[in-house]
Order: C-alpha cells, then sequence, then structure tokens
C-alpha cells in the first residue's frame, strides 16, 4: 500500500515510531500499527494507529482504479480526540473503538479523480486532491499570477490551496454568489485555520456591498427583458440580448468610466457588435435604460462599480478573482483599487466559457497591470489543459467545436488557445437523436424521474417549448447551467432553433481544417469582421452544456443533418439511455442545492411536481396565530380551556414565565402556576419523537409535508432535532436537504435552538452539542451597518458573541436582570459559555479580558480600524446591539434587509415583557424600537384588562380627592408617600430575595447534576 502525507502533516516529534507505523500500515499489517476504525464519524472515515501509549495517528484510505493508498493526516498527542482538526469535536471513547479488518478498509476507500504517478504530498479540501505537473507548477509560482483552465480543470482548487498561504487580509471574489459559498466551505473544509490570515468570501455584488450597500435591487435579465418588451415597438432594429450585452459589455463596462455618447461613436468596429450608424440610436436607449433603473428602483452593477470607484480604499494583502470572465473591466478594476500591494492577486477563468454579457478579453485584463513597468515584467500566466471532470467523448466534441471556432474566427488572444485532455478515465457518450415525438416521449419516460438528467436550452424563452415534451424539473437555460454538473446531459434545439447563427459559425471550415491536436494562434484574416462578436454567445453557450456532462450529452435536433454536425462527428444511430430512478430524499437534496443556487424555478418545480407535498394537518403557532390567541383569551376573554392550555404549552415551550404569570391572574388558568417546573417537560411535549432513536416516522412526515414542514410551535424538523440533541437525525435531515438557516417568529434557527439549550444544560453542552454544532452553525452571518455589508465569519471572535446574544436577547426583556436596561454585561456571557466544548469556543476566548475587547473594538462609538460597529454601549460594561444593524432576510428569489430588532420581533418580545413592577424596562424597549426606527411601543395585549383597571382606580382616586377637604388631603397624601416608601422598599427586598433564592436553587441543581454525572 502506498503512502501519502497530507501537506499539513507533522511528524517531527514522533518521527521514529511515525515511519514504523506507516511501514506496517504500507505491508497490510494493521494488527502491528494497531490500527482501529473511527465509527460513527457522519464527515469520513477515518482510522487510527497507535504510534505510543500516548499519541495516535490519523489516516483515511483513497483508492484510484485498483490502487489504494493510505493518507497520513495529523499527529493526535496524548490521544486527545477532541482536539483533531479532522474529527471536529467528536465524542470518542479509546476503549470502545472497534478493530478493522484491512481488506474491509480497502473496500471502503474514498475513490478520488487523480493521482500523481510519482508525488506523493496531497493536498485536502473537502476531499484528498493531487495536483498534476502544471498545477502544482502553479501552486508553487509567486503572484501575480493568471491562470487559464477550462471546465473541470481544477482552478478553484488550486487558487484556493494558494489562498491558504496568504497572510493578512484576503478576498475571494466571484460572480456567482453560491460559488463563493462553497469555495469558503471548500476552504475551511476539514477545520482548516490559519492564524495569521482573514480570509473573506464574496460574490461580485456583495463585494460592492462591502463598500457601500447600493439602494434597491440589481437589475437581472429578467427584469431588462421585461421592460425592453414594453418599449419593443420603438427600437425594432434592435435584438433585447445583443442590446443587453452592448450596455452590460460595452457602453457601462469600461474601467475609464461610462462612456459619453462621444466616445461610443468612435469606436472601433471590433470593440462593439453595432456599426456607427445604429449607436446614436442604442445611446438613446441607454439613456432611456439608467431612467427605468432609477424609476424601478434598481441598479447596475457596471454603472454601481463606476460610481464606488471614488470610495473604495486599500484593504487586502492578496485577493484571488475566480471565474474572472465573467466579471467586467470596471468591475476588476475595482477589486484591484482594494490591493495595499499591486500584483499581490491570482486570477483565474476561461474565456470559452462566457455566457454573461461583458466582452471580455484577457488583453484587456492585463492592460490593467502593464502601466506597471516592473509588474508587466512579471507578469505570469499559466494554462491547465487537464478535465478532471468530463468523459472523453464530451471532452473530443467540445475540442471540436473550439477547433471550429478558431479556425472561423481567428484566435481570441493567444491565451485561450489550447485544447483540453480528459483524464477522468470516463468514456462517455455524445448521440445524436431526432426531434420526433416517439424519441422524446421515450426519452422523457426515463429521465423524469432522475436527478441524474438535466435540460439545457439555449435561452429562457425557449423553456417553454421544451416543457411540452419533458417533465423533469431540471429545465434551465444556458444562463441558468453555468456552474452545474450532472451525469447525463440533454440539448434540446440548440443547433435547430439557431440553424442560421450556426450555419454562419461553421461557414468555410471543412473536416480537413480541423485535423491535429493542437490549436495554433491566428488572427482573423478582416479586423472589421465582427462574426465573433455577434456569434460568440451562441458557440460558447454550445461549449458550457457539453461541458456540464460528467458522462453523457444527448442533442435532440429536428436538422440533424446540419453542417456543424458533421464537423463535430456527431451521427445518428442507435442510442441506448440508461436512467435509475432517484428517491425522494435524493429529489429533496437536489431542491436545496439548487435553492442555494438561485435557481428558485426549478426547485419549487421539484416539490410542486415530484415530492407533491401537502399542508400539515394541525394548528402552528406562528406569530399571526398566537396574535389571535392572545386577542381570544385576554381581550375576548372566551370561553373554556383549549386556548388557554395552547398559549400555556407556547409558554413552557418558548419560556415566558410573564405569559404563564397572565394565564394565572387574567385567565384564572391555575395550571400555570407550574410553568417554571413544567418547562423542561411539558416546553417539549410537541417534539418529543424527536428525542428518540427511531426516527423512521419522522421521515415520513417529511416526505409528505416537505422538509422545511413547521410543527405545532413553528420549528421545522431541523429545528427540533437540535434542540433534542439527536445528531444522527440532524444528520439524515441535512442530507435530505434542510435549511439550517430556515427561522421562526423569534429569529431562531437550528443553530439558535441548539445553543439555547447549550446554555442552560451543561450535559448537553458538553455531550452532543459538539457535533451539532459542526453540523448546524452557519458559514457566515451578513448585516448591514447602515452603509455597508459586513461579514462575519465563522472563525471569527465576533461570529460566537454575535450568536449568543441573538439566543439571549429575548431572555433580556422576559427576565429577572441585574438591571432592567435590556442589555449584556460580559459575566452574563461566559456564564452563558461555561460549558461549551473547544470546537464551539477556544479556550483562549472564553476569558473576560478577550471579550471585552472584541465586545469594545466593535462599539459603534470606537475608533477603530477594523471596528465593524456591531454594538452599542448602553451603559459602561454594558452593551446591546447596534439598532442601526440590519441581517439579509431571503425569501424565494427575493432578498432583502431587515433591521436586526425586527428581526429579532422585539415587538413580539414585548408582549411577553415587565413584569410586575420592573417599570425601567418598558422605557428600554421603547428606546430600541425608536433607534431602530420601528413603531411605538404597545400595550401587551394581555395586560390590557389589569392596565384598564388600575387607570379606573386611579381615576376613582383623583375623584373622591377631588371632593376631600385641604388638609384631610395632605395628610392622606403624606400617608400615601410613606406607603409608597415602604412598599418600594419592600419591594427592593423583594427583588433582592428572589434573586438569592434563584441562585440557590440554581446552585442546589448543579450540585444534583455533577453527583449525577
Amino acid at each position: 500500500m502506498k503512502i501519502l502525507e497530507y501537506t499539513g502533516l507533522d511528524t517531527s516529534r514522533v518521527r521514529a515510531s511515525y515511519h514504523k507505523v506507516a511501514e506496517a500500515i504500507a505491508r497490510h499489517d494493521f494488527r502491528a500499527a494497531q490500527v482501529k476504525k473511527l465509527a460513527n464519524l457522519s464527515h469520513g472515515k477515518f482510522y487510527r494507529a497507535k504510534l505510543d501509549e500516548a499519541d495516535r495517528l490519523l489516516f483515511c484510505l483513497i483508492r484510484r482504479g485498483d490502487e489504494v493508498c493510505a493518507l497520513m493526516l495529523e499527529v493526535i498527542a496524548n490521544h486527545e480526540y477532541a482536539r483533531s482538526r479532522f474529527l471536529r469535536g467528536a465524542s470518542i471513547d479509546e476503549g470502545r473503538i472497534p478493530d478493522i479488518d484491512v481488506d474491509e478498509a480497502i473496500r471502503d476507500a474514498q475513490t478520488v479523480r487523480y493521482l500523481h504517478p510519482e508525488r506523493t504530498t496531497i493536498h485536502l479540501l473537502d476531499k484528498p486532491i493531487s495536483f498534476d505537473d502544471t498545477q502544482y507548477a502553479v501552486y508553487r509560482q509567486p503572484p501575480p499570477l493568471i491562470v487559464v483552465g477550462s471546465a473541470g480543470s481544477g482552478k478553484t482548487a488550486l487558487t484556493l490551496e494558494k489562498l491558504k498561504h496568504a497572510e493578512g487580509e484576503v478576498l475571494y471574489v466571484t460572480h456567482s454568489s453560491y460559488l463563493a459559498q462553497s469555495a469558503r466551505d471548500l476552504y475551511y473544509a476539514n477545520g482548516f485555520e490559519h492564524s495569521g490570515q482573514e480570509a473573506v468570501f464574496l460574490s461580485y455584488r456583495e463585494f460592492v456591498e462591502s463598500i457601500r450597500v447600493p439602494q434597491g435591487r440589481e437589475a437581472t435579465w429578467r427584469d431588462f427583458a421585461g421592460w425592453f418588451a414594453r418599449i419593443r415597438q420603438i427600437y425594432r432594429e434592435f435584438d433585447g440580448h445583443q442590446v443587453f450585452e452592448e450596455i452590460r459589455g460595452v457602453i457601462a463596462a469600461g474601467a475609464g468610466g461610462v462612456l459619453s455618447r462621444d466616445h461610443y461613436r468612435t469606436l472601433g468596429v471590433r470593440q462593439s457588435i453595432f456599426p456607427a450608424e445604429q449607436r446614436d440610436r442604442l445611446y438613446d436607449l441607454f439613456e432611456k435604460y439608467r431612467t427605468w433603473l432609477a424609476e424601478a428602483k434598481l441598479y447596475d452593477l457596471n454603472i454601481i462599480a463606476q460610481e464606488w470607484q471614488t470610495l473604495v480604499t486599500p484593504r487586502y494583502d492578496f485577493v484571488v478573482i475566480d471565474e474572472v470572465q465573467d466579471i467586467t473591466t470596471v468591475q476588476l478594476a475595482l477589486v484591484l483599487k482594494t490591493l495595499k500591494k499591486p500584483g499581490h492577486f491570482l486570477l483565474c477563468g476561461d474565456s470559452n466559457q462566457i455566457v454573461h454579457p461583458n466582452f471580455f478579453s484577457w488583453s484587456q485584463v492585463k492592460s490593467l497591470f502593464w502601466k506597471d513597468p516592473q509588474l508587466a515584467e512579471r507578469q505570469e500566466l499559466r494554462v491547465l489543459t487537464a478535465n478532471f471532470r468530463n468523459g472523453l467523448e464530451a471532452t473530443r466534441v467540445a475540442n471540436q467545436l473550439l477547433k471550429i471556432k478558431q479556425r472561423r474566427f481567428g484566435s481570441i488572444d493567444r491565451e485561450s488557445n489550447f485544447l483540453v485532455q480528459a483524464v477522468a478515465g470516463e468514456t462517455g457518450q455524445v448521440a445524436l437523436m431526432p426531434d420526433k415525438d416517439a424519441t422524446k416521449r421515450e426519452l422523457d419516460q426515463k429521465i423524469r424521474q432522475s436527478t441524474q438528467f438535466a435540460v439545457l436550452v439555449m435561452r429562457d424563452e425557449d423553456k417553454a417549448e421544451a416543457r411540452k415534451h419533458f417533465a423533469t424539473p431540471l429545465l434551465f437555460s444556458i444562463h441558468e447551467a453555468k456552474g452545474l454538473e450532472y451525469e447525463n446531459i440533454v440539448l434540446y434545439r440548440f443547433i435547430s432553433d439557431h440553424r442560421a447563427a450556426f450555419g454562419d459559425i461553421v461557414e468555410g471550415v471543412t473536416r480537413a481544417d480541423l485535423v491535429g491536436e493542437t490549436l495554433d494562434y491566428r488572427r482573423a484574416k478582416d479586423k472589421s469582421d465582427k462574426s465573433l462578436e455577434v456569434y460568440k454567445f451562441f458557440v460558447n453557450a454550445l461549449y458550457v452544456a457539453l461541458t456540464r456532462a460528467i458522462s453523457n450529452v444527448y442533442v435532440i435536433e429536428s436538422d440533424t443533418g446540419h453542417p456543424l454536425f458533421g464537423l463535430l462527428d456527431m451521427d445518428l444511430g442507435q442510442v441506448k439511455v440508461e436512467a435509475k430512478q432517484s428517491t425522494r430524499e435524493d429529489w429533496q437534496k437536489e431542491a436545496r442545492k439548487l435553492e442555494l443556487q438561485g435557481k428558485q424555478e426549478q426547485a419549487e418545480a421539484i416539490r410542486r411536481n415530484i415530492l407533491k407535498q401537502t399542508p400539515v394537518p394541525w394548528p402552528v403557532f406562528d406569530e399571526a396565530k398566537l396574535n389571535e390567541l392572545l386577542v381570544k383569551v385576554f381581550r375576548e376573554q372566551a370561553p373554556g380551556g383549549k386556548m388557554k392550555q395552547q398559549l400555556y404549552d407556547y409558554a413552557t415551550c418558548f419560556d415566558e414565565p410573564q405569559l404563564a404569570q397572565w394565564l394565572v391572574k387574567e385567565a384564572r388558568f391555575d395550571q400555570a402556576k407550574n410553568g417554571t417546573q413544567q418547562r423542561m417537560t411539558l416546553g417539549r411535549k410537541t417534539y418529543v419523537p424527536y428525542f428518540a432513536g427511531n426516527f423512521k416516522d419522522i421521515l415520513k412526515q417529511c416526505d409528505q409535508h416537505g422538509i422545511e414542514h413547521r410543527l405545532p410551535m413553528n420549528q421545522t424538523p431541523l429545528m427540533a432535532a437540535a434542540a433534542a440533541g439527536n445528531v444522527p437525525l440532524v444528520e439524515a435531515l441535512l442530507e435530505r436537504g434542510a435549511d439550517r438557516e430556515a427561522v421562526d417568529h423569534y429569529g431562531y434557527n437550528a443553530l439558535h435552538w441548539a445553543l439555547r439549550e447549550a446554555f442552560r444544560d451543561a450535559k448537553f453542552a458538553r455531550g452532543p452539542f459538539a457535533a451539532l454544532y459542526e453540523h448546524l452553525a452557519p458559514a457566515s452571518v451578513d448585516v448591514n451597518t447602515g452603509d455597508r455589508l459586513v461579514r462575519i465569519d465563522r472563525h471569527q471572535s465576533e461570529y460566537c458573541i454575535f450568536q449568543t446574544l441573538w439566543v439571549l436577547f429575548k431572555s433580556r426583556f422576559t427576565h429577572w436582570q441585574p438591571k432592567a436596561n435590556g442589555a449584556f454585561d460580559t459575566r452574563t456571557i461566559l456564564e452563558a459559555w461555561q460549558h461549551l466544548p473547544a470546537n464551539v469556543l477556544r479556550p483562549e476566548r472564553n476569558r473576560r479580558q478577550h471579550l471585552s475587547g472584541v465586545l469594545a473594538r466593535n462599539e459603534i462609538e470606537r475608533d477603530y480600524a477594523y471596528n465593524r460597529a456591531l454594538f452599542m454601549r448602553v451603559a459602561q460594561g454594558w452593551y446591546q446591539f447596534n439598532p442601526k444593524l440590519a441581517v439579509r432576510h431571503r425569501q424565494g428569489e427575493e432578498e432583502r434587509w431587515t433591521s436586526i430588532y425586527a428581526a429579532l420581533n422585539l415587538p413580539l418580545i414585548n408582549e411577553f415583557s415587565c413584569p410586575d413592577g420592573w417599570e425601567n424596562l418598558s422605557d428600554a424597549i421603547e428606546r430600541y424600537l425608536a433607534l431602530a426606527g420601528l413603531p411605538k411601543r404597545t400595550i401587551p395585549i394581555a395586560a390590557e384588562r389589569a392596565i384598564a383597571r388600575e387607570e379606573e382606580l386611579q381615576r376613582r382616586k383623583e375623584a373622591q380627592l377631588a371632593e376631600t377637604p385641604a388638609a384631610s388631603l395632605r395628610a392622606d397624601r403624606a400617608r400615601q408617600l410613606a406607603e409608597r416608601a415602604a412598599a418600594g422598599q419592600l419591594h427592593e427586598n423583594w427583588r433582592t430575595r428572589t434573586a438569592k433564592r434563584e441562585e440557590i436553587e440554581r446552585l442546589k441543581r448543579e450540585i444534583v447534576k455533577r453527583q449525577k454525572g
């Protein structure tokens, strides 16, 4: 067995014993190495070998073809498995780890797509990565660097591995928010940390927001198409797609500013789609476009990038720009302005994958740098030709298409003048099929129930026709397909619906022109020929479509005799399509993946047409239902006990002691007297099944009502599983695509439900919470500080504080506190943290000095360069969220910023706040609502009658006093003042006694728990 080593492995302290154990593993002698399997780990199959009495070696097995290798990962000192970065807080009992048979371990080896034949160093993201020679040379090359590579060439993995070596504040930015998030998750997979680095992963829109948040929403193609359709009769000579490309890629895209009309008129013939005589009309249309943007409260990222140039300042020590071909020149210039030192960047992309309108060329990109002669000398550009994704046949056809493109239009530039080589090993097929009803029916019957097949059309408007023949919800236009990959791709009428365009693309190209396995650099014969600009979308769209397929491509066309198919060596013949029906779990997972990618249309189609989910049969006590109950019980005093019991169930589940008191006092519901004692039992009754080890019925409910259905207390199944500490159920729900960021009416997500339990139950915190945190903690939290986006990443100190304050926020107003200011001090936070595991909170951060420093440096009045303005200081040592903060709220395809106090639902919290005699808290709530720009505080519904009685009593007293002689009035007044003074002292004594009694009870419970433990 070949021994491979992770690049971060350090064996210096145990070198002799390591070599001895590695040699035993290499000869399959697991007994000598005392190898055991670490079972019940959802995030990988790991094994441990014994180095000596105290130290352990962690490794895994990987396979490439018939070759199985042992990948050495980490030395675990003093068998402290909880500190392992790969095990991520998993609880390992050294005495109960099972032995493993070598043959069984080999059968379970993880498959990888490539292993270098000689090099034994392995990189790790979410899976092991072996670089080929070209990739390794790029990995070793210092910046500045441009990496050109096709789809599946491993560009992103390579750039992330290079990013790990950068120091300081570093930025990864790309056009797609999904790719940015995926890159972030890959980067920090397997517990990677770099103490000398602060990495930020942003989509380009999020990058713009990090400078200043634009007003309104970004204008999309769909927005533009709807607007253009309304004025189409005035501009009949123009095609909407070409107009969109001209505006986005030419007029507004230059680093020198938005083109003036005069400048636009004088552009060269290869710099615009449109001839000179049409440009005035086109510029008129552009001016109308800008007016429309303002009226519709939309913005164009190019125009924003132009305006934001004066706002940006150098901030980052290193920048990676991925899929740079999707970013315009002005957008790129804005990113590079954030660099502290010129040249500390890495760009990667592929101009053959351009489907976004931007007139990209590598020459334009390099012109941004070559203004600096020293930088020009150091300019490096490397080409990755290996393809680790696509099958041999899909790669062959894609290469043929590139040859046609180059022969017909000349080389785009020297950098894009290459073919790719498939190394994945799969042959696959690219099959041409006739556009006949029988063929389509047969194909539809096979693929409609499989997540392994996707149907692609050229443009959005082509979907309607495709839906008539294919029932699969996985139907995409080429703009939507960018970034996706499926085992099988069906291309529907790509050529037949655009036969004239593809006819022009292959005009004059013969089979003889396509001989050879390389591309020679050649310029276009006629510089005035703008054919490439006109037809670039069509040929690139076909290239992108072909490279979405891991194995097979099925091309359905009516014009099967089109000359393009002859040049691509695609002929009609017998085609065998094999499709395995996917499970409901597969479809649930696919729906969630598409939702994260912004493909809401397809995700909803899966839920509607495949999963066919039905509403839950029980009432859900969300905010609307809760308010309805409060009105009926307290305002209308409806008879019967059912609604009172429902409110009591709510009070125990959400820990609302004041609601329980009001039920006793105002609704005469005596069962609520025992609310505190019953919170741990009655409060869980709506999700008791979620504590069980057998959860088949729960998963059946998810099949019937959807993975995000709501339980009676407005929890999702994932929230309930998290609160129950049921790690296997959490894993099963996430595997099916459960949304870890879905929230209830208090803004709690699944992590918050688990944190709430961890804060009040030491056993929960020390037990399942470590694993729950790894599964449930969102990668980051986005906040808008009033004018810019701030991203709080999971590995930052601010993240745990932010999530802690979020969970404890409600309790500041509903439970007795030392000060009635609705705020936090360090003691409160440290008490909540006292039992948290190390993978959640590093020990060095669980100290008062560190906590005070983080709170102070992020306080809105603090003069600090990296102040995130998260907190407002209420009093000396007391903090609350900055009321100007807003958090991102997503609903379907819509996205908006919501005030943080609205997201935490302070107006609803007000309904259950203000215990008797605690008058100052009302003022705090009123102040916070005003600072956040929310409506004024209202009288709690449950307190309306009590307040009305007090007011009536006061009115009567005042009336009685008006009839009382002056001497008697003075005497009564003196007596009242004395009584109030005594009552105030009594109330103060009551508060002191209550606090002491609660502290004694807490200590008693702690002693009992320790004795049981």
